[in-house]
């Protein structure tokens, strides 16, 4: 799961499993106390684009999308079927290809410290800042 903004930072959280709607509030929480930062320091507001993937349209989701505009935190819901609109999916796809491509890995654990080391190679070849939420 993360937040893409070109040249400038890739902010993510990476699960071992599956994510449930419990890690998505969790990380989206994190991104509404950045975006109240954001805003106080620029006055403007931050956007971030979803796909409808269960977990960003769940009953406990929707409740908390008034709390996150407050914070200064809006969300735009992509038309179903359109990945090709969600700039991040550029990034993901690059990642499994330039940075993951042609690896086996003995199990998940190996396979997120690839991740993580892929992410952090990617945003020091595009000087650009990443930063990761650790899930307790």
């Amino acid at each position: 799961m993360g937040v893409w903004e070109q040249e400038t930072r890739f902010e993510y959280a990476l699960k071992v499993g599956t994510y449930k709607t419990k890690s998505y509030l969790h990380f989206m929480d994190w991104q509404a106390q950045r975006a109240i930062d954001r805003l106080f320091e620029t006055g403007k507001p931050t956007v971030i684009i979803h796909d409808n993937a269960s977990i960003h349209c769940a009953k406990l989701a929707k409740q908390r999308h008034y709390i996150w505009s407050k914070q200064g935190l809006s969300l735009f819901f992509l038309p179903p079927y359109s990945p090709e609109m969600n700039r991040i999916e550029e990034q993901w796809l690059h990642l499994k290809r330039q940075e993951l491509g042609g690896y086996v890995f003995e199990d998940e654990y190996d396979l997120a410290v690839a991740i993580i080391e892929g992410i952090e190679n990617r945003g020091q070849q595009g000087n650009y800042l990443v930063e990761r939420l650790m899930f307790n």
